[in-house]
């Protein structure tokens, strides 16, 4: 089993116990506020970014602006997905080692994961910096949106890199048996973005591009810091040389896994790209800018639930290696409370208060007119989403990942897509909006079905081990 040194944990560590000991033993609650509480303020805080940015541009440059930084949503979100794949699944997988006791496997994904990120990241940017305009006008920008878009992705793109290591590799710091210096990670470059943005926005005068600088200089400190840890041999696991050549298998598992969040993303990004193009026909420029606003504080409340899921996912890894089904139907269980409840304050934030909502972004009175009712009308279902993220998040973090990849893709390709194309021909720009509640309760059964099937599956295999 994988130890540790007594001097290399964390000041979270309870009576000098290992990481093995805590999340082998611990009372499930316990650990879930140890894990769950510091990704939540991490994903929060990564949250922040995009809120900064929305509301200084929104407040400083105008509603043009922020139609023109929807429009970078789908290339942002694209970006995200490939730092998922493989952060996501490295993580997961990291998790599983180390619940099996097996430590030089887990330093392997560690290091394949390095390379890996360095490729994907690269590429990306070349194909997104050759092709920036024509993608975006694919996106659905027109002349009035299109040259605050490239203003900002121009300083973005060529750093991608930055970002796919920074939160990558933080979500490895976590499932490592770090979670308080991961959630600290994320404070650090969040509060660097918001002390940089109205720096660089308002003081040197500079708009957008001076929140993109901001963003990056946020990211590469992040970076160093998660690059630093990871280079300490007396952490729970480290960089090795060995462990930076690339092998199959390791590649593999870590992408069986990372694909799920990573198809998430990518629908998402199609999902954008669709929806800004469909705003654009029904509702003009500003319905764009709207979209951008209800996606910001949509997004808050399901980061608020995926760094729920990231406390979820070491607990649930560990002792699913550990083949401990009671205590991962116990940490699913109690992280679907949480999870409903965050849902469900969104939902009534949305529907009594979403003026307030919304004026934290804009004053004009147009773009509120489109984004007030436009926000209502899309976290109608929002209840149900906090059980549909947690319970694709089980299938990921078992390793289970053609369950976590369908139940990623049925609410955005098979259910959201379709309606968003349906409704708006009876409905026209209400149809746009309620696709998504309606999308999100299909996707609810779908995953409630999912989750049923696989606890008799355990169940069964639970009384033949007993045997």
């Amino acid at each position: 089993m994988v130890t540790g040194k007594k001097e290399n944990k964390e000041s979270t560590t309870l009576d000098n116990k290992t990481i093995t000991d805590r999340l082998g033993h611990e009372s499930i609650g316990k650990l879930l506020a140890t894990y769950a509480i510091p990704a939540i303020v991490g994903t929060m805080v990564m949250s922040l970014y995009n809120i900064v940015d929305r509301i200084y541009i929104g407040q400083g440059v105008g509603a043009e602006a922020i139609s023109g930084l929807a429009l970078t949503f789908p290339v942002m979100t694209l970006s995200g997905a490939c730092g998922m794949l493989i952060g996501a699944g490295a993580g997961a997988r990291i998790s599983i080692f180390l619940g099996k006791g097996d430590r030089p496997k887990a330093e392997k994904v560690l290091g394949n994961s390095l390379i890996l990120v360095m490729i994907i990241a690269s590429l990306y940017s070349l194909i997104n910096f050759i092709w920036l305009k024509p993608i975006l006008k694919a996106y659905g920008g027109t002349d009035v949106t299109l040259p605050y878009a490239v203003d900002y992705l121009k300083i973005i793109i060529p750093f991608t890199m930055l970002n796919n290591l920074s939160f990558g590799f933080n979500n490895m710091m976590r499932a490592s048996g770090y979670p308080q210096k991961a959630m600290l990670t994320m404070m650090i470059s969040a509060l660097a973005n918001v002390i940089l943005d109205p720096i660089f926005i308002f003081g040197f005068k500079m708009g957008i591009e001076g929140a993109a600088i901001a963003t990056v200089i946020s990211m590469a400190i992040t970076t160093v810091w998660v690059m630093i840890h990871f280079s300490n041999s007396n952490h729970t696991i480290s960089f090795h040389k060995e462990g930076f050549k690339l092998n199959k298998r390791i590649i593999i598992s870590i992408i069986s896994i990372g694909m799920s969040p990573f198809l998430i993303n990518v629908t998402a990004s199609v999902v954008n790209v669709i929806m800004n193009r469909s705003l654009l026909l029904h509702g003009g420029d500003l319905a764009i800018g709207a979209f951008g606003i209800i996606n910001s504080v949509s997004m808050v409340l399901v980061m608020l639930i995926i760094g729920l899921c990231q406390g979820m996912q070491p607990i649930v890894g560990y002792n699913y290696g550990a083949r401990n089904i009671l205590r991962v139907e116990r940490a699913y269980n109690k992280t679907v409370i949480v999870a409903t409840i965050i849902s469900a304050v969104g939902f009534l934030l949305a529907l009594f208060i979403p003026d307030i909502i919304v004026n934290g972004f804009t004053t004009d009175k147009e773009l509120m007119a489109i984004a007030v009712p436009g926000l209502r009308f899309t976290l109608l279902a929002f209840p149900i989403v906090g059980f549909q993220i947690v319970t694709t998040n089980l299938f990921q973090s078992l390793g289970m990942a053609w369950k976590a990849i369908f139940l990623s893709l049925s609410r955005q390709v098979l259910f959201l897509i379709p309606l968003i194309w349906i409704l708006p021909q009876f409905y026209d720009l209400t149809g746009v909006w309620i696709a998504s509640p309606t999308s999100d309760v299909i996707a609810g059964i779908v995953a409630f079905f999912f989750l049923n099937y696989q606890w008799k599956r355990f169940k069964i295999a639970m009384s033949t081990d007993s045997k």
